[in-house]
């Protein structure tokens, strides 16, 4: 096999004489702003569904970059600290509009999700309760399970090069359902398939790379661990707080909020439980990065201005880590080695994908009208191409018009 650096606007023709590809452009600033602005504002589901919204916009409708390298972005996107698809996020804004596309694409994604979250903060703070939206997200969860499907589809056929390559994505599946750790499972399927390609490494390769590759995630860890002992609030040490937050945090929802129960509510006490609790939903209920859990608090302990400084906190090591890690994914897919421990993150990301939408479809798919907008959600995304913006607010719709024929 040969594996080789795919630029986002290539299109690969493999035969097995020679390679052909199409020369690069560039998209335009603007482009890139307006789509994550659009992302942001309508993402709802959680980051495997961000992922498939963002695969459905910039591989199949715009085809800024190939099926391809967009598997190997989100790869690399599970071996860093951070919220995974805001990190897909920037990776893909990098990579079609150079650094300042990095930055915009970023901060558009996050932008709308922390104005949203603000205002709800503000809404908690004044009236002392949650907004009721739980109609609203009755009707958009069965849309997304149909999204994250199509895009699973899609990713899987480009990923899945061999049966043994299905076997090693069936088996994460399957453990990540059994409770395994997924940065477990995700390094386990790397080192699998690296391994496997050793034996026939070129000696010119060294393990240079291969140490650097796997070493990304470690990165994460040199902030330390949150700081022990009662703290003042200010806003220097909710900012220090969610920043080192941001620099080691792996994993799901629910391991934020171990993190944040630890920090803010056992040594730092400035919040209670069940405000944690409710910040935790508001990140899961509205669109864009679940990590804007840390706008809502930062309302909570300080209003505004307290909330834009731990938004800052705790997504600023993920453009840190983008920035650092994109430039070595190109070196990776050159090296045959490090190539096929992407390939087997590449297929583990899948199993852990999949794993998730099993668990969405749990609590999104629980009556027939649910059942019928997620069957009808797939047919239109599979037969007709809709775009998933569209189903989105469909769904939105359809579960206000519920709450008011209940």
């Amino acid at each position: 096999m040969v594996h080789r650096s795919i630029h986002p606007f290539e299109t690969e023709v493999t035969t097995n004489a020679h390679v052909t590809s199409q020369a690069p452009t560039q998209v335009p600033l603007s482009e890139v702003a307006l789509l994550f602005l659009k992302l942001g504002t309508i993402a709802f589901g959680g980051p495997a569904a961000h992922i498939a919204m963002l695969e459905d916009e910039v591989v199949r409708r715009r085809k800024w970059i190939s099926r391809e390298h967009f598997l190997d972005l989100l790869g690399a996107s599970n071996l860093i600290p951070g919220p995974n698809s805001t990190e897909l996020a920037i990776h893909v804004g990098h990579h079609v509009a150079g650094w300042r596309g990095l930055l915009v694409a970023g901060a558009c994604f996050i932008l709308p999700a922390m104005l949203i979250v603000g205002a709800l903060g503000g809404g908690y703070v004044t009236y002392g309760a949650l907004p009721q939206v739980d109609w609203i997200l009755y009707g958009v969860k069965p849309v997304v399970i149909a999204v994250v499907l199509q895009a699973l589809w899609g990713l899987s056929r480009t990923a899945i090069k061999s049966r043994s390559l299905a076997g090693l994505a069936l088996a994460t599946l399957i453990l990540m359902l059994l409770g395994v750790n997924e940065l477990l499972l995700l390094f386990t399927a790397g080192l699998v398939w690296g391994i496997k390609r050793w034996p026939n490494r070129p000696r010119q390769d060294g393990t240079t790379l291969m140490q650097a590759f796997t070493a990304l995630p470690l990165l994460g860890l040199a902030p330390g661990v949150i700081a022990a002992g009662s703290t003042p609030f200010g806003l220097w040490p909710l900012f220090w707080f969610f920043l080192k937050v941001g620099s080691v945090l792996y994993g799901s929802g629910y391991v934020l909020l171990a993190f944040l129960d630890a920090g803010l509510v056992e040594r730092m006490g400035w919040i209670t439980r069940t405000q944690l609790l409710d910040a935790v939903a508001i990140g899961q209920i509205t669109p864009g990065p679940v990590f804007t859990t840390a706008t809502f608090i930062g309302y909570l302990v300080g209003g505004p201005v307290a909330a834009l400084v731990a938004t800052v906190g705790i997504f600023l090591p993920a453009f840190f880590f983008v920035a650092v890690s994109g430039p070595l994914i190109p070196r990776i897919r050159k090296s045959p080695i490090a190539a096929s421990v992407l390939d087997g993150v590449n297929v583990a990301s899948l199993g852990l994908m999949a794993a998730v939408t099993i668990q969405l479809a749990q609590a999104a798919v629980t009556d027939w009208l649910t059942l019928t907008l997620a069957l009808l959600s797939a047919v239109l995304l599979i037969r007709f191409r809709l775009n998933s913006a569209w189903l989105v607010l469909g769904g939105a719709l359809a579960g206000l018009l519920a709450w008011q024929l209940r």
